[in-house]
């Protein structure tokens, strides 16, 4: 029995589960969109295909499902980039399908003709222009195994029109027998691990040092046991809130620029800092010669590349994170560290994440203590990048992982909203707030009308102040106060624009109606935008100055 490609594709599609496709079409994608007509499954119209990306984006970190997304070629293509890039940082598992020219066409300039396979190299974990379509079922057995095994990542796969029109004999579904690299032998990798156990069993101030691995692996719960059982504190990164409950009393929170001042001390003085899942980014360890500079730096890390790559390690072992975890349980014995526990109290409570409450203005960073108090901290949050996304990482506690979605890496204005309709979409039965900017949610502010039409309730909270508050920051601390090009004169009535799309606005300006506003949003079945007037010299605290040692911390003057 032949089929189209087409017709292939959305068999295959289907075999592997797939549920839920975001994307835009385009002419060179009829064949496929005339397939999808009658397909089991759903297909989100976003508005702009940035939207498309960062929605299939959030519905994989929400789910740990492959998010799949698809645009048509040329400039279709082109606006997946910055969401494949998003994703590419990140480590998200993310399968984007772009229409192409025909085969016979590539390399003419033909009309919305764009080398995305070349355009994408450096952003994807691996790319495919399909030029026989007895191979579609292939490649796409790949591009979803290669996304979601090892370290995940985003798969392209470019779909040229005439590949998708062609008739073949119905493919077999194929056995994949793709390469596998064995970083260690089984007897070095027992040589490793007990080299890490004895490091632990000698520590005296240790500190567990987790990121967004730990969420990927599913092995929050095993990181908690051993940070239990070992008596070890824990601080973790922008990926990887929810690895480990924030409201746990061995929970140092978020470290780094942003961080708070006990994870950053505990840091600076430990004696033992184990990674896992984490990369070093810049962002955490600010001046490298200064970061965990008395410690023994063990790093486990699924990915080869990142260990040693910033920071000289001690100990290592490569694999994945619940494994090992699985292996260290079995071997450290119990652990007390009664005089580091007790010195970690002390600066939590000497350096609370604490902020000046003004008389009569709304502080951002109690919108998001009252999104944490109004859902009861069941929320799934999504963020935008800036103030709004710091605000958020400190004063919404995370307990469990895939509740806290955000662009660590690239750090992407205007992916918190779509991401947000992506999670919602995989999680139809959560609370989903996207806490945003007036800057960024701007972005993809088009987004109302797909959440709108597809009944995607998600709920947006906006600080409003006014400009680009990071950068502005930046300005204040940095520049000597001059603002230039970081004040958003003519900002839009959000509220206005929210009903303009159908769904609910609501402007907040005293604190006192901060509560109220964001218990109805959360009782309205209906997407909501809140428009909460916050302060615009608001700043993001305790701050380290680029560059510097993460225990020297700016802090809001008294």
């Amino acid at each position: 029995m032949k089929k189209t490609g087409a017709k292939i594709f959305i068999e295959t599609l289907l075999e592997h589960g797939v549920d839920t496709l975001f994307g835009f079409p385009g002419g060179v994608l009829l064949p496929i969109y005339d397939e999808l007509y009658h397909a089991q499954i759903r297909h989100i119209l976003a508005r702009h295909e940035q939207g498309a990306v960062h929605a299939a984006d959030g519905y994989a970190r929400a789910t740990g499902k492959v998010g799949v997304c698809i645009a048509t070629s040329g400039p279709g293509a082109t606006n997946l980039v910055t969401g494949l890039a998003t994703a590419f940082m990140d480590s998200v598992p993310l399968v984007a399908f772009t229409g192409q020219v025909p085969t016979h066409m590539i390399g003419n300039d033909s009309f919305q003709e764009a080398d995305i396979y070349g355009i994408t190299i450096p952003i994807t974990k691996y790319n495919y222009l399909v030029k026989d379509t007895s191979r579609l079922k292939e490649v796409m057995y790949e591009a979803f195994y290669l996304a979601s095994n090892g370290r995940p990542g985003p798969v392209l796969i470019d779909l040229p029109k005439d590949i998708t029109v062609n008739e073949i004999t119905n493919p077999p579904i194929p056995k994949l027998t793709l390469p596998q690299k064995v970083p260690h032998t089984a007897k070095e990798k027992e040589q490793r691990i007990e080299k890490i156990v004895s490091l632990i069993e000698k520590a005296k101030r240790p500190v567990i040092y987790s990121g967004g691995g730990i969420i990927i692996s599913g092995a929050h719960q095993h990181l908690q046991t051993l940070a239990e059982k070992a008596s070890i504190p824990v601080t973790t990164t922008l990926m990887g809130k929810g690895g480990f409950p924030e409201t746990h009393e061995l929970s140092l929170g978020m470290l780094g620029m942003h961080g708070t001042r006990y994870a950053n001390y505990a840091v600076s003085e430990c004696d033992l800092l184990i990674g896992i899942g984490a990369r070093f980014d810049d962002r955490v360890t600010g001046k490298i010669s200064s970061f965990a500079s008395k410690a023994k730096i063990v790093h486990i890390d699924i990915d080869p590349a990142e260990v040693g790559k910033i920071i000289r390690v001690d100990a290592s072992v490569i694999g994945d994170a619940r494994q090992i975890l699985e292996s260290l349980n079995r071997k450290v014995k119990k652990q007390s560290h009664p005089e580091w526990i007790k010195q970690i109290g002390q600066w939590k409570k000497e350096y609370p994440l604490a902020y000046k409450k003004k008389e009569g203005v709304i502080n951002p960073q109690y919108v998001v203590e009252q999104i944490y108090e109004q859902s009861k901290g069941e929320a799934i949050i999504t963020t935008e990048v800036g103030q709004n996304q710091m605000w958020a990482a400190q004063f919404y506690k995370c307990d469990k992982p895939r509740t806290f979605i955000s662009s660590g890496g690239l750090g992407t204005m205007g992916y918190g909203f779509p991401a947000a309709i992506g999670a919602k979409v995989g999680c139809p039965d959560r609370i989903v707030f996207d806490v945003a900017g007036d800057g960024s949610f701007q972005m993809n502010i088009q987004e109302l009308a797909t959440a709108v039409y597809n009944k995607i309730n998600v709920k947006v909270a906006i600080l409003n102040n006014g400009c680009l508050g990071m950068v502005r920051q930046w300005q204040e601390l940095f520049y000597g106060q001059r603002y230039s090009q970081t004040i958003l004169e003519g900002n839009p009535d959000f509220v206005k624009i929210a009903e303009g799309y159908g769904a609910v606005g609501i402007r907040v300006t005293k604190p006192e109606e901060v509560p109220s506003a964001i218990r109805k949003a959360i009782e309205l079945d209906q997407p909501v935008v809140m428009d909460f007037l916050v302060n615009r010299e608001e700043n993001v605290y305790p701050m380290v100055p680029p560059g510097g040692a993460i225990n020297k911390m700016l802090d809001e003057e008294k």
